[in-house]
């Protein structure tokens, strides 16, 4: 599809809002803040995805698809639409014209850095205009912003929930030096909205993890965050059969065993690999068709990982530990728990909730086994939806309620705080006048608001300057915002 005019990714009331502003309205400054949780657990919010936002959207996109074509060809396109759409009177394009006269975007971002945990009703980031001309602009970026960020935003939390139970139990059970990073990954792409949506969404799982199915999120960090695979851990894959693999050469087979046989000792003989082994009678494979390949497996250069993909995932995956001790045997850690033969490892490669996660793990160990000795997967339904007390609590923007709402204006000079107070609003009152963020004596994290410019200069704020006038003013790499989110832990 032919790339649309960046003015044009609005509401329609957006359009409008320009004329019924204040006349003589020199600044205008929103706050994007997550206003409630609906989800008990969580009263936090991973900050994430601004940059990303700012490099293809503010930057890439705008010099693209608006400053740098002719004017008349945006202006005419942006009133094209709006004729048939809204009508003539209701819309002006002079505003359109001007911006594209002025050659950059005058926009200002203030933000707090990525990977940082923001409780409820702290703004995240501040955006003003810093062209007198321009206070609609802000304002008139809402729906883009929001729409972009919601989601990374959210998929980042869940992934730092699961980091949690990882973190809590490998602690407990694990030699400190293997990774809890690589404990679970990502098998949602095929699931989400759209191939942007997965992309955005195993992102915001890698600042916790490094496996994920999602082979272009790794160029999409690379663009965005200041890393390179070829020179630290961005993200990881797996080899790994499917139905279709084991399906086609049962039936040219006439059995299981001879794929795997192969898989062991001549496709893969030096190469970790998962097998899915439930296309026909999982318990069969794991009973009778792995003890016949005992010496197979024992000799392979690499791990073999089965994979249940049926049944109750809590009972698959944590049986099949148990019998592959049987069969394969193995040590006992530092901490006291049963390892795995490192030839053979339990996966499943979604349907992994965070409450299945936990009991996973709790069976584990109450039967003497560390964690480490199985892969979890986490798929399309948890990244985009938890079950909380019995109910299915899906993510939207209203998540977290997050939203971008205007809170200071000035008007021929005069500093004027706005507000919404809605009588029966509740969590949908803002902020009022300009915001600091800032850590209080327990350093939690926390805000003020009522501030005008002259009085919030020289105070400390932790919202600082990314983005001015159409250039990334702070870049942040990932390993930066994964150890800000992890304490300096995040580990490889």
């Amino acid at each position: 599809m032919k790339t649309i005019n960046p003015m044009l990714l609005i509401d329609f009331y957006k359009a409008v809002h320009s004329d019924m502003l204040p006349k003589k309205i020199e600044k205008s400054v929103s706050y994007f803040t997550p206003r409630m949780s609906r989800v008990k657990m969580w009263d936090t919010v991973v900050m994430f995805g601004l940059q990303a936002f700012i490099k293809q959207y503010l930057i890439e996109y705008f010099n693209e698809a608006f400053f740098a074509r002719a004017c008349s060809e945006v202006v005419g396109e942006y009133d094209r639409i709006l004729y048939a759409a809204l009508g003539k009177k209701a819309y002006s394009t002079d505003k359109i014209e001007k911006l594209h006269q002025l050659g950059y975007l005058p926009i200002e971002i203030k933000a707090l850095p990525e990977g940082t945990k923001v409780p409820m009703h702290v703004p995240m980031f501040e955006i003003s205009n810093t062209h007198v001309e321009f206070a609609w602009l802000p304002q008139a970026l809402e729906s883009l912003i929001s729409a972009e960020l919601w989601h990374p935003m959210i998929s980042a939390t869940v992934g730092e929930s699961y980091r949690k139970i990882v973190d809590r139990y490998y602690e407990r059970s694990v030699d400190d030096e293997i990774s809890r990073a690589r404990a679970l990954g990502d098998f949602s792409f095929r699931g989400q909205e759209c191939l942007q949506s997965a992309v955005k969404s195993s992102a915001g799982w890698c600042l916790s993890f490094l496996n994920t199915a999602t082979v272009p999120v790794i160029p999409f960090l690379e663009q965005m965050y200041g890393c390179d695979c070829t020179k630290e851990p961005v993200a990881f894959g797996s080899v790994s059969t499917e139905h279709s693999v084991m399906c086609s050469n049962y039936a040219v087979d006439g059995d299981e065993r001879t794929l795997l046989c192969k898989l062991l000792t001549e496709i893969y003989p030096d190469t970790s690999f998962s097998a899915v082994l439930d296309s026909y009678d999982y318990w069969n494979v794991i009973d009778n068709i792995l003890p016949q390949l005992k010496k197979e497996i024992l000799e392979h250069h690499g791990c073999m990982l089965m994979r249940g993909d049926s049944g109750d995932c809590v009972e698959v995956v944590t049986k099949t530990v148990f019998r592959l001790w049987d069969i394969f045997g193995g040590t006992i850690n530092s901490k006291g728990y049963k390892v795995l033969d490192p030839h053979v490892k339990a996966i499943y490669g979604d349907s992994i909730t965070l409450q299945r996660c936990e009991q996973i793990y709790q069976i584990l160990i109450e039967n003497g086994f560390a964690c480490s000795n199985v892969a979890l997967g986490v798929g399309s339904f948890s990244m985009q939806c938890i079950e909380e007390e019995g109910t299915l609590k899906p993510f939207t923007r209203d998540t977290f309620s997050s939203c971008i709402k205007a809170t200071y204006c000035e008007v021929d000079g005069r500093p004027i705080p706005i507000f919404k107070d809605p009588k029966e609003g509740g969590f949908k009152k803002s902020q009022k006048g300009l915001c600091r963020v800032f850590r209080n004596i327990e350093g939690e994290l926390t805000y003020q608001d009522g501030y005008t410019h002259t009085t919030l200069a020289g105070e400390d704020n932790l919202l600082e300057v990314v983005f001015r006038d159409g250039k990334l003013v702070k870049e942040q790499t990932l390993a930066e915002i994964r150890n800000r989110l992890h304490n300096g832990h995040f580990g490889a």
